[in-house]
């Protein structure tokens, strides 16, 4: 007696479930080293920045204490994207007993497909941080020699001269984190805590982080860098990074890089009326930003 669709798609379904969630699994979800994930309940989320306050002032005896404010001084905004993909078994196949075969591909590579999207969506944060046409909150691209504060003075979280990545511009790196500046001036004591780069530069990173003398020189300097522990995390490859030569410093200022979920990867499956197709799909719905540009520090190379 040949199977119906509903039937099919009851006994196929469950193993497809599996079969798909052990694949999507499998790749390494690389934008976790960046972004910190959060829940969302709406269509979009929106985070605002205030500026803290001044130094506190001296009071003198008798006299009346001095007030201060924190202003709103933007707005980052995170809208969802529904990502989404579906393959379709014939009636034909399913005809022949080749849907068990195919459909078993088709669910691999699937699953291969979404898990790349959300790679490559997490990794274009940092591949577009450098262009004005992706701004922030703040009006300028996430890496800036001229982010706007308040009363501070511009803010810079990109090297004053685009370099390559080696011992000098990494040092001058972790050094401008440590100048970072909150919105009324005052100094944050930033720390950069992870490197990240593409696969091309990963050589040269673990020599200059792992060495335990100075890279390219016979003297017996010690390397800084490892021996005072900066960057403590070490760096990581992100292997969706599309410029070769740039490089980027996570830092420990908070609300940073996010990745919100609004929907979390589901799946399903349906019998078609009309065509007589097996059809199946995979639906997920999130978004990746950054709130406060503090949190990277960075260079596009020469």
């Amino acid at each position: 007696m040949a199977i119906s669709r509903s039937q099919l798609v009851k006994e196929l379904e469950p193993g497809l479930n599996a079969l798909f969630g052990l694949e999507y699994a499998r790749y390494d979800n690389q934008a976790a080293q960046i972004f910190e994930t959060e829940s969302s309940d709406r269509a979009f989320e929106e985070e605002v920045m205030l500026s803290g306050f001044a130094n506190a002032r001296v009071k003198p005896e008798g006299s009346s204490i001095v007030y201060d404010s924190a202003n709103e001084t933007f707005t980052a905004r995170y809208t969802h994207e529904t990502i989404a993909l579906a393959f379709a078994v014939t009636e034909e196949a399913v005809e022949d007993n080749l849907y068990d075969r195919i459909s078993a591909r088709y669910t691999k590579a699937l699953a291969r497909s979404m898990a790349n999207t959300k790679q490559v969506k997490g990794a274009n944060v940092l591949n577009n941080g450098f262009n004005n046409a992706f701004a922030g909150g703040d009006g300028v691209a996430l890496l800036s020699t001229a982010h706007p504060t308040i009363g501070g003075g511009p803010l810079r979280n990109e090297l004053t001269t685009p370099a390559d990545l080696n011992e000098t511009s990494l040092e001058q790196s972790l050094i401008d984190i440590a100048a970072f500046i909150d919105e009324r001036g005052l100094l944050i004591a930033a720390q950069g805590r992870k490197l990240i780069i593409p696969p091309a530069l990963q050589f040269v990173a673990d020599r200059l982080m792992e060495s335990t003398l100075r890279v390219g020189t016979a003297d017996n300097d010690i390397n800084a860098i490892k021996n005072m522990g900066m960057i403590p995390e070490g760096y990581v490859v992100n292997n969706y990074l599309t410029d070769t030569d740039a490089f980027f410093i996570k830092t420990d200022v908070p609300n940073g890089f996010k990745h919100f979920v609004r929907s979390p990867i589901r799946t399903s499956m349906e019998g078609d009326f009309d065509t007589g197709n097996v059809r199946y799909k995979a639906r997920e719905r999130y978004s990746f930003g950054f709130s406060d540009p503090r949190c990277v520090f960075g260079s596009p190379g020469a």
